[in-house]
């Protein structure tokens, strides 16, 4: 599984735990810049729900969805119409986008933007600017489309949510099978989310014996927001789930880094001595530290394992070939690690 989709598993996880107020992107903005010390939202719910996640990427004011991303750490760059024309990534993005929906040929680039050598974003739209509108965010360095939104394609008269479960699914498997490819090997699980202030439902394709959804659809309002994650069973290799918790389920994206053999003979500790050492709060780099360890060791050790992953994943043509080096992603990769092993388990209670 790529990084960045193991990223975006760990805030559908998150996303349960949060409520998404009116002021979406600021709010959001300002919680991940104290990604640490994130606040609980005031208004107590059952289960709060964030409408949906942006890829392992960004977040576009006029997205339908949007949370909190490690990604945000680096520079987004705005693009115009015609530096994405001319963008391997974004070009590429476009011609995938116009071949799946001839139609959006004509709609107009409104908004698009880059993170140099992690991603680009694109926002288009109908002429006119109150017509079909269809976001992309694409992983730089596998060319995969990895989120999409989709919004106003339903009459305003008979909205997504007011549908049938099965008119629903047909919709959601319309966009997955022209974006991505069919979805008839998926097993499926519908789920309508407790949330007060409009109607969401949330759908699972998931793979015969994963843990995790390979898609994962949020349908609400006007807009059907799909996400590439690419779930997989959990390798034998996988010994220890939760190094870190929140709100006492593991923190999958955390795990994702962490189950790590190579990591586990650098410091010279278990699985599950390691999960023991964290749950006294100490970081990685702290318990690393303690084995005479540095900080840039631990980054080296995990990053070339995910890169490892990466391209091993497109040999096996898993996802697109990437044309960025081995130092261009593990380049890329390195804020992401730093997050997880300077990472401190909250140990008093929560109230």
């Amino acid at each position: 599984m790529t990084i960045e989709r193991k990223i975006r598993e760990h805030l559908h996880e998150e996303a349960e735990t949060m409520k998404c107020p009116p002021a979406v992107t600021r709010r959001i903005e300002q919680s991940y810049s104290h990604y640490l010390q994130r606040k609980r939202s005031e208004l107590p719910m059952k289960k709060r729900l964030i409408g949906g996640i942006v890829a392992a990427a960004i977040l576009i004011p006029t997205a339908a969805y949007a949370a909190p991303t490690l990604i945000e750490m680096l520079t987004r760059t705005p693009m115009t119409a015609e530096q994405v024309k001319v963008d391997k990534v974004g070009k590429a993005a476009l011609e995938k986008l116009y071949n799946a929906f001839p139609e959006t040929r004509s709609f107009e680039i409104i908004e698009a933007s880059s993170v140099q050598g992690v991603q680009t974003s694109i926002i288009l739209q109908e002429k006119g600017g109150t017509g079909k509108k269809i976001t992309l965010h694409t992983n730089a360095v596998t060319g995969a489309i990895e989120h999409v939104i989709q919004e106003n394609w339903e009459p305003k008269e008979k909205p997504l949510p007011a549908l049938t479960d099965q008119e629903i699914k047909s919709k959601t498997d319309y966009l997955i099978d022209k974006l991505y490819g069919s979805v008839k090997e998926y097993e499926f699980a519908m789920e309508q989310m407790e949330n007060p202030d409009q109607k969401t439902f949330m759908l699972n394709y998931s793979k015969k014996g994963s843990k995790t959804p390979f898609y994962q659809v949020f349908v609400q309002g006007n807009a059907i927001s799909v996400s590439l994650i690419g779930g997989e069973t959990t390798p034998s290799t996988v010994q220890v789930e939760g190094y870190f918790s929140r709100d006492g389920k593991p923190d999958y994206f955390a795990d994702a880094f962490l189950n790590d053999a190579k990591l586990f003979a650098l410091l010279k500790i278990s699985p599950a001595e390691l999960k023991e050492e964290l749950a006294k709060g100490k970081s990685v780099v702290e318990v690393a530290a303690s084995k005479q360890v540095s900080k840039q060791q631990v980054i080296d050790v995990i990053a070339k394992t995910q890169v490892d992953s990466q391209i091993q994943s497109e040999k096996n043509g898993d996802v697109p070939q990437g044309n960025s080096s081995i130092e261009q992603m593990l380049k890329a990769i390195e804020p992401k690690v730093l997050q997880v092993i300077e990472h401190k388990n909250e140990t008093s209670s929560k109230k």
